[in-house]
């Protein structure tokens, strides 16, 4: 099956001399037998997508995905390479390996190799798009990556947060986005010292159900309520440039442009449990228009790229004494484990340079050429498509098609045709991020999506589920155009406020200069705020589940 759509893809992007288009394929659990478990390279299994994958991936490159299934492709030339991240290596279920911890381990090695790969591209001026299967899902409670995977994930690309544009992933099948918090990250993991690695997370169901699916977002809901307000935290007028920092408090939001986080956006399935989707991303060409494509590049017409860096050769990376970046919690341990057998001097670790000091923020986080600026979700709605359900009359149809395709929802209802009369099988626009009236983005930056968080994060207090249902119901669905939100860039922080105020950041800014404190204007706002943010909150769920959620089932998640 993989060979037969490794060779429909090369067949649909290619014309008589080959790929007119770089195709990136990754890792899928699915992928592989046993289910769930891939074994250390090299093996039979890598060995075969090799040669399954040998039109996607870099001559240059075959040897290493061979050994451990990882490699990146540059898309666009001397600007932007995508990498496949092999994530069977960094997946919880996968018994077939242990961590991201120990050298001998492939998810070490894995993240030794993006470490090189990613210096690299920082040292030729280039960034990068980072893909993979199994996403870095992690909650309070649960998680699909190996903890020490995600804890050197989220190091790794805070070291890189000026070379790598985004990341992307699957695997999950509900639509949405995760948020890695730079403040979690704790050596401890990263270096396998083993009186410090238990995990207090559980492992995510491997296929989400209706039911685990409902306890998961509500808990990625639950940790976003405790998020800051990325407009009220504000230190800088990003519309200036000027720096205003408020007095006696520290960015909680790790700078003007949110640099303590980062964003993973997961796309719902091609191959259904809701409705097939595709997602289409545009990000910023500007500048860049002229640049010599890669097909150009691969068949001769501009210069060749450099080679890929040897890690024996590549420049050294400093190496970091882990001690001396945590001096207070050392020498709590000290006091401790006074009078104690002293244990095994701690590990070197090499941790990659930070972005040069002064530099712009990378383009995740401050838009520039190569930022993502949005995406359109496309699907195909199987309820309409099969034409086989029976309703009042024809106008009733794309009512219907909000109740969705799934196993039992339709039980026992008499099909519309004695025998099957399909329409024709297309995708169509479900939503788009460009234009979409409750996200309101302005584009997929870190700060953007941590402000949409927020918001639907302000929904999981009581005061907002009681009438959670009524509101939407009332008003179809839809927004009006009373409740639009300021762009971001207008916001100014506000000095006399204290800063993860659970006011809400969608207000108008100039009635709040003209606020003086009333309690009864006070109460009216937060009568307002509470209809948006119910709002949003059944709309997140709504794209969550591909459209195929009545409001009755949504009820549920409350």
């Amino acid at each position: 099956m993989n060979r037969r759509i490794a060779d429909a893809f090369v067949n649909t992007f290619s014309d008589d001399e080959g790929l007119v288009v770089p195709v990136v394929p990754t890792f899928g659990n699915n992928d592989i037998y046993p289910h769930n478990i891939l074994l250390p390279g090299p093996n039979n299994i890598l060995k075969s997508y090799t040669d399954i994958w040998k039109d996607f991936i870099p001559e240059a490159q075959r040897h290493s995905f061979e050994y451990g299934g990882w490699f990146y492709v540059e898309v666009i030339p001397d600007k932007l390479a995508v990498f496949s991240l092999n994530t069977m290596y960094f997946f919880d279920r996968n018994a077939g390996i242990d961590d991201c911890a120990k050298p001998t381990e492939p998810g070490y090695k894995h993240f030794e190799w993006l470490r090189v790969q990613l210096q690299f591209l920082r040292k030729r001026g280039m960034k990068a798009i980072l893909m993979g299967h199994v996403p870095p899902a992690r909650t309070s409670g649960k998680q699909l990556w190996d903890e020490t995977c995600w804890q050197k994930y989220t190091l790794w690309l805070q070291q890189y947060r000026d070379v790598v544009v985004g990341s992307l992933y699957g695997h999950m099948n509900i639509d949405h986005f995760l948020l890695q918090d730079t403040k979690d990250i704790d050596f401890s993991f990263i270096t396998g010292e083993p009186d410090q690695r238990a995990s207090i997370r559980e492992a995510l169901d491997d296929e989400l159900s209706i039911e685990s699916s409902k306890d998961y977002l509500m808990e990625l809901r639950d940790d976003w309520a405790s998020l800051p307000n990325p407009v009220q935290g504000s230190d800088l007028e990003e519309s200036g440039g000027k720096k205003k920092h408020r007095k006696g408090k520290k960015s909680k939001l790790g700078g003007p442009w949110a640099e303590r986080y980062q964003l993973s956006l997961v796309s719902p399935s091609v191959v259904p449990n809701y409705f097939p989707t595709l997602r289409v991303f545009e990000y910023n060409i500007t500048g860049i228009e002229d640049t010599p494509s890669w097909v150009d590049t691969e068949r001769g017409l501009a210069a060749k790229t450099p080679s890929l860096p040897d890690p024996e050769e590549e420049e050294e990376v400093r190496e970091i004494e882990l001690r001396s970046e945590f001096d207070m919690e050392t020498e709590k341990k000290k006091k401790k484990n006074k009078g104690k057998k002293p244990k095994t001097e701690t590990p070197k670790l090499k941790i990659p340079e930070p972005p040069a000091k002064g530099s712009q923020p990378g383009p995740a986080y401050f838009p520039q050429p190569l930022t993502f600026k949005g995406f359109t979700q496309y699907y195909a709605n199987l309820t309409y498509i099969n034409n086989d359900i029976v309703t009042a009359d024809d106008a009733e149809e794309d009512e219907q098609s909000l109740f969705g395709w799934n196993p039992g929802k339709h039980n026992g209802k008499t099909p519309k045709h004695p025998h099957p009369k399909p329409k024709p099988f297309g995708f169509e626009v479900e939503y788009t991020t460009f234009d979409d009236k409750i996200y309101k983005l302005q584009d997929l930056t870190v700060k953007s999506l941590l402000r949409l968080a927020h918001r639907i994060g302000q929904t999981s207090s009581d005061q907002h589920a009681k009438g959670l249902v009524e509101d939407f119901e009332r008003d179809g669905g839809e927004d009006d155009e009373t409740e639009d939100v300021e762009p971001v860039e207008d916001v100014k922080p506000v000095e006399d406020e204290e800063e993860g105020s659970d006011n809400d950041d969608d207000i108008d800014v100039g009635k709040k200069k003209k606020k003086k404190g009333k309690g009864k204007k006070k109460h009216h706002k937060g009568g307002h705020k509470k209809k948006k943010d119910t709002k949003i909150w059944l709309h997140f769920l709504k794209h969550a589940f591909v459209s195929t959620r009545s409001i009755d089932e949504l009820k549920e998640l409350e």
